[in-house]
């Protein structure tokens, strides 16, 4: 078994921004598609809203989402995981890393 002492912080942070954007991806596909669908409602009638018939700028709003949402997770995941590579590195070097067994 070997132990891991330390981490490339700035390879972590990568995979953790990559990792954060696709969940922002599947995050605003969800919410276009809600915000899709709560206008469609409105404009048949089934719910009301001060807006005009037809589709508004909720579905605007939320199909802006696909793009902001998996742009600002992933510079979030950045981020987070440049501070997670430092806190990994510190407490690993104080305490003993964790062990792999690798073949």
């Amino acid at each position: 078994m070997k132990k891991t002492k330390k981490i490339n912080m700035f390879s972590f942070a990568k995979l953790q921004a990559i990792m954060e954007g696709l969940l922002g991806l599947l995050c605003g596909i969800l919410y276009s598609f809600g915000g899709l669908f709560v206008d469609l409602l409105v404009s048949l009638g089934r719910v009301t809203s001060t807006e005009t018939s037809g589709l508004g700028q909720g579905t605007l709003l939320a199909f802006g989402a696909l793009i902001a949402m998996p742009v600002l997770l992933s510079i979030t995941g950045f981020l987070l995981g440049i501070i997670q590579g430092l806190l990994f590195n510190f407490f690993a070097h104080r305490f003993g890393g964790f062990g792999l067994d690798i073949k």
